[in-house]
């Protein structure tokens, strides 16, 4: 089986000992000959600032390839692509383009009234300046704000014809959620490659509370699981087997790239690239 190509997600660093905590993920994945890496946004660009100067710190010291997030909130449109073309000066030319969540607290997301509308408008205005690969982002399971299923697929094909030139999936835990928004796509006429996220269960309370908001199922099978291992001390473990597994099952079906949402803790989404197979380099090590 050929390797899988791989790429993994950051978030920029708060304080003195989240920084170190991101160069050490960074440092560690990076042995894997990721195709690229993300730095995302805060919430309401509350990480504006830092996602710029991590993307720039990542790009300059690492030689990795770099997708700075970009969303449409809180700013307007020449702020927005003034941010873009910063990215570009310093020679990042890969952008994650987003709608963006808003502010905790403030409800469903509102535009600037000079802003960009929605993640449509963004792409196809940094699309206009000809200067990046645009990356967006995709929905295998029901956007929480979305009329169904058939509106995400729509909406991602806006997307693709607004000038972008891949997706990256929201994480789910079942194959066939990712198979059956594949097929939906392909039906659509979507032809660009769609990347399935991985999310390795780092943190259960935390990755529940994550699903809830994004809507994201999680299986009986897990929760239960996670209940037992809690109480045995083997979360780690199960979360490994159950990436692992979701993976292997993506692999023969025929996927050819993985991305991985890290949460800056790269322990599990190293011990999955391992029990995959990959080595350091990117390479399947035959295993007997």
């Amino acid at each position: 089986m050929t390797a899988p190509s791989v790429s993994f997600e950051f978030f920029p660093p708060k304080s003195i000992e989240g920084s170190f905590r991101l160069w050490d993920c960074v440092n560690t994945l990076a042995h894997f000959d990721p195709s690229f890496v993300s730095v995302t946004y805060g919430a309401g660009g509350t990480t504006r600032q830092l996602t710029h100067e991590a993307v720039c710190a990542i790009h300059n010291t690492s030689g990795l390839k770099v997708a700075a997030h970009l969303t449409c909130v809180d700013a307007t449109k020449p702020q927005t692509l003034a941010i873009a073309q910063s990215y570009a000066d310093a020679g990042v030319r890969d952008i994650v383009a987003l709608r963006g969540d808003p502010p905790k607290g403030s409800g469903k997301f509102k535009a600037h009234t000079q802003g960009f509308d929605n993640s449509v408008a963004l792409i196809a205005a940094l699309a206009e300046t000809g200067l990046f690969n645009i990356r967006v982002g995709a929905y295998p399971e029901k956007h929480p704000e979305a009329a169904d299923h058939a509106a995400d697929v729509t909406y991602l094909k806006r997307k693709i014809d607004a000038g972008a030139t891949s997706a990256i999936t929201q994480f789910f835990f079942e194959a066939e959620t990712f198979f059956r928004f594949r097929d939906d796509c392909v039906k659509a006429g979507i032809t660009a490659p769609i990347i399935p996220g991985i999310l390795p269960i780092a943190n259960w309370t935390g990755t529940q509370r994550i699903a809830k908001q994004c809507g994201a199922h999680i299986p009986q099978v897990i929760a239960d699981g996670f209940r037992h291992a809690t109480h045995e001390g083997t979360t780690d473990l199960l979360a490994t087997a159950i990436a692992t597994e979701l993976c292997d099952d993506l692999l023969q079906g025929g996927v050819e790239h993985l991305h991985f949402y890290t949460l800056n803790r790269p322990e599990l989404t190293r011990d999955v690239c391992h029990a995959l197979g990959l080595s350091p380099k990117g390479q399947l090590q035959k295993v007997a």
